[in-house]
C-alpha cells in the first residue's frame, strides 16, 4: 500500500476550492430532510464544505492530511464564528468511534490512494457511518484522459497511477474505477441513486478531460 500524500495547498491559486460544490447544496437539503445531524467532511481541503454545512447547522467534523488545509479552515471558521471539530489525520485511519456519523462527504478524496488503500478507506467509512447513514463520494473514472494515456505516467498498480500535471497534487496517487468497480467496492451499501459519470473539459485545450462518478450510497 502506498503512503498517503497530502495536497500541497500552499501552491493553490484557484478560488474554485473555496466555493461549495453544487452537490453540497443538494446534499445539505436532502440530509436535513432526513434529520441527519452529524456530518463528516472527509478530506476537507481548505474547508469549503465544512463551512457550508456548519452554516446549515450540521454538527461538522473535518479531517485532512494537510496541516495547511486544517489551519486554513481553523482561521476561516473562527472568522465565521462556527464551531467545527477538525483534525489532521490519514483517511486510512479515522480517529472516530464506530457508528458516529449520519452523513459523510468525500469530494475528490478517497481515490488518492492505491487499490489496497482504497479498500481500507471504504472499510473505515463503513465503520464510522451509522446504519442508514449516507455517503457522497466522487470517484475518478477509467474513461478519464490520464488513464486512457496511462503510459505517460508512473503506474502503481493496475488501477493506480501517479500524476504530475498539477503542483498541488504532485505525485499524489490516483485510483481509477469503472462502473463494475463501483458495484464491486460498494456491494455492502445500497445505492441511493444511480451513479452518474460527468465529464469536465480543459477549456484551454479540450483534448484533455476528466471524468468522475458521483455516487450516493447508504449503509445497510
Amino acid at each position: 500500500m502506498v503512503e498517503s500524500k497530502a495536497w500541497d495547498w500552499s501552491k493553490n491559486e484557484d478560488d474554485y476550492w473555496l466555493v461549495p460544490s453544487k452537490e453540497a447544496c443538494y446534499l445539505a437539503e436532502a440530509w436535513k430532510s432526513k434529520q441527519f445531524k452529524k456530518f463528516l467532511d472527509l478530506g476537507c481541503g481548505l474547508g469549503r464544505h465544512s463551512i457550508y454545512f456548519a452554516q446549515k447547522e450540521f454538527e461538522v467534523s473535518s479531517v485532512d492530511l494537510s496541516d495547511y488545509g486544517i489551519n486554513h479552515l481553523k482561521q476561516w471558521s473562527e472568522k465565521e464564528r462556527l464551531n467545527i471539530d477538525m483534525q489532521v489525520c490519514d483517511m486510512l485511519n479515522l480517529p472516530f468511534e464506530d457508528n458516529t456519523f449520519d452523513c459523510i462527504m468525500a469530494y475528490n478524496v478517497i481515490y488518492h490512494t492505491d487499490t489496497e488503500g482504497f479498500i481500507k478507506v471504504v472499510n473505515e467509512i463503513k465503520r464510522v457511518l451509522k446504519s442508514g447513514g449516507e455517503l457522497f463520494i466522487t470517484l475518478i473514472s477509467k474513461n478519464t484522459w490520464s488513464f486512457q494515456h496511462v503510459d505517460q505516467y508512473k503506474r502503481v498498480d493496475e488501477n493506480t497511477i501517479l500524476r504530475d500535471e498539477h503542483e498541488t497534487e504532485l505525485n499524489v496517487p490516483h485510483f481509477y474505477v469503472n462502473i463494475d468497480d463501483v458495484k464491486k467496492y460498494f456491494k455492502d451499501f445500497e445505492f441511493v441513486q444511480v451513479p452518474v459519470e460527468e465529464t469536465e473539459y480543459n477549456m484551454e485545450d479540450t483534448v484533455y478531460y476528466s471524468r468522475h462518478f458521483n455516487v450516493i450510497v447508504r449503509k445497510k
